[in-house]
């Protein structure tokens, strides 16, 4: 079993400065001298070089001896921040649900009337995406009123951006679902010699292809779903959105079904 540590009350039986002081007043004093020695340095002046060291060296003492205090704020602070990110997501997806669910440029697999959706954003090198590929084909191919929004979100280095640019100008040629399974069951890392290989073998027209590349509506799109990432949070890939759900990750099928089935006992989509 642990042990706490000594506390404020011994350390006040230690130090002549601190002797003669209840333990409300230690604690205002700690957290005084926190702010005084490191947030608020230009104040530090008014305390002499004396107080000031024993005031250090009580900070220390007390944080030495009781390190919980320390993990307990990082906690706290953690917990501010997830609780803050996931207001402003809640927020984002409340105001950009058609750019998010029925943006006319999406890329959709599955039923596209399907009456409830699914939202993807990945990487064509994210392992984890290629992981989840078989759980979002179940889904779809089981599910047959389930749509599938495709998000690309090419964040992994200059190869995924090939390869989104590549993928959205096989559109152009009514091959894109062809050429997205194949560079989704590639095995090993897709650069662009690799991507325009996959590409030829799918039958794509190279020559249309690079030109098509270099349209700025591929560029809209892309900028468009990396802003998208940013206003829900969304640092990494995969990540999927089910109706008002976030879910970050290769969850597995159970998990997305469930969230499907959730949004369907609820009466439906609220948002998608």
């Amino acid at each position: 079993m642990s042990r706490p540590g000594p506390g404020i009350g011994a350390l006040s039986r230690r130090s002549p400065f601190l002797q003669g002081t209840s333990m409300l007043k230690l604690i205002r004093m700690l957290m005084v001298a926190m702010a005084a020695l490191f947030i608020l340095p230009a104040h530090a002046a008014e305390f002499t070089p004396e107080q000031k060291k024993e005031m250090g060296d009580f900070i220390r003492q007390y944080l030495m001896e009781n390190p919980e205090v320390v993990r307990d704020a990082m906690q706290a602070i953690e917990r501010k921040q997830q609780m803050s990110e996931e207001s402003a997501r809640s927020d984002s997806l409340k105001t950009m649900s058609s750019e998010i669910f029925r943006n006319k440029d999406d890329l959709v697999g599955g039923n596209p009337k399907g009456k409830v959706t699914m939202v993807e954003f990945f990487d064509y090198n994210c392992g984890y995406c290629k992981r989840a590929f078989p759980d979002v084909m179940k889904m779809i191919d089981g599910d047959k009123d389930l749509k599938l929004v495709m998000k690309e979100f090419p964040i992994l280095g200059p190869g995924s951006v090939y390869a989104t640019r590549a993928a959205l100008a096989s559109r152009k040629q009514g091959k894109y679902w062809q050429y997205h399974l194949a560079m989704m069951a590639h095995d090993g890392r897709i650069d662009e010699q690799v991507a325009d290989e996959i590409a030829k073998a799918s039958g794509l027209d190279m020559k249309k292809l690079k030109a098509d590349m270099e349209s700025d509506e591929i560029n809209q799109v892309i900028t468009r779903n990396i802003q998208l990432a940013d206003s829900l949070k969304i640092q990494g890939t995969p990540a999927f959105i089910i109706d008002e759900t976030v879910i970050p990750g290769a969850v597995g099928f159970e998990a997305l079904a469930a969230a499907v089935k959730q949004v369907r006992d609820n009466g439906g989509c609220k948002l998608c």
